[in-house]
């Protein structure tokens, strides 16, 4: 024998083994015992052995047979854990997802967003891979990455967006004993030029921001300090070494008194977006599909709080 025997044939074969006798396994399958006995004929020959011997009015298997059904039971064995696991993948109850997060989304949604997705989900496996928007966008392109969560949803033809939640505005943080509390205003690009500031590095979604609001009032920022923390930036205020520009949603998750929020005159920084981006084209598992409909029903709670604030206490 030198291919597969006939799966159908294997199955009549385990359950008269199973059995005892051709009529008692033609009784269980609901089938002519004639059918069975055909089916038994045409695998011995299959195999070139002979699988079944009488004893009394029933049959047991050969030394072969025992072979073979032991076979047949490892290879019924195998396709109820092949179903079984399509089934746990159709219904998201396994599979593995490779997603995205910038530096900032990781403070604001890994926990409780992400770790409530995977409290609830324990056999789907997720892959976080932190970086800035750029080499997100470079990951999901090169199908490196599932999805990713991105602070200003990209207009990328090759990227498809599911969601876009507008997010708390961009607004200038310093000390409370910072000079720039004293302007009774919303503030203009101009109006930081003076003072030390802090920024993240270009391939932020963030510095995007900035970026279109130099360009718009024609002004260039001078920075003194740049990182790629979220974390390193508001600390940066707190020491009161100068100013930061930051989406105001970190003022629950890294809780710094004596930080103080201004508001920003330019329209650019009032109009932040958080969305959730894939390949366009991309097939997207049911895992996947459960963690995208997760997030459209989480992120906004955490995605837009506060819209202003005179001070952190």
């Amino acid at each position: 024998m030198n291919h597969t025997p006939d799966t159908k044939r294997l199955f009549y074969f385990q359950q008269v083994v199973l059995s005892g006798s051709l009529r008692a396994a033609a009784e269980v399958l609901d089938v002519d015992a004639s059918s069975i006995s055909r089916a038994i004929a045409q695998l011995e020959t299959e195999v070139g052995m002979t699988l079944l011997a009488r004893k009394g009015r029933g049959v047991v298997p050969t030394e072969e047979g025992l072979i073979l059904a032991n076979y047949a039971q490892q290879q019924a064995k195998l396709t109820r854990e092949l179903y079984q696991r399509i089934n746990e993948h159709r219904q998201a109850q396994r599979g593995q997802i490779a997603l995205g997060l910038g530096e900032g989304m990781l403070d604001l949604f890994f926990y409780p967003v992400i770790t409530q997705f995977m409290a609830q989900n324990p056999s789907i496996k997720i892959q976080l891979v932190v970086a800035g928007s750029q080499s997100l966008i470079e990951g999901l392109l090169e199908d490196r990455l599932d999805m990713a969560l991105l602070y200003q949803a990209t207009q990328d033809v090759r990227l498809r967006r599911h969601h876009l939640w507008t997010s708390s505005p961009i607004q200038t943080v310093v000390h409370k004993d910072h000079p720039l509390t004293a302007i009774h205003r919303p503030l203009t690009l101009a109006d930081l030029l003076p003072h030390k500031g802090a920024s993240l590095q270009e391939h932020f979604g963030l510095r995007e921001f900035i970026s279109q609001a130099e360009q718009d009032e024609r002004v260039q920022l001078n920075f003194d300090f740049v990182t790629s923390s979220y974390r390193a930036l508001w600390q940066y205020a707190y020491a009161g070494l100068g100013y930061i520009l930051s989406g105001t949603s970190f003022v629950h998750t890294y809780q710094l008194p004596d930080l103080v929020l201004l508001p920003m005159a330019n329209q650019i920084f009032n109009s932040c977006g958080i969305g959730t981006v894939t390949r366009q084209g991309k097939y997207l598992s049911p895992a996947a599909v459960a963690l995208l409909e997760h997030l459209k029903k989480q992120v906004p709670a955490y995605a837009t709080l506060p819209r202003a604030a005179d001070s952190i206490k």
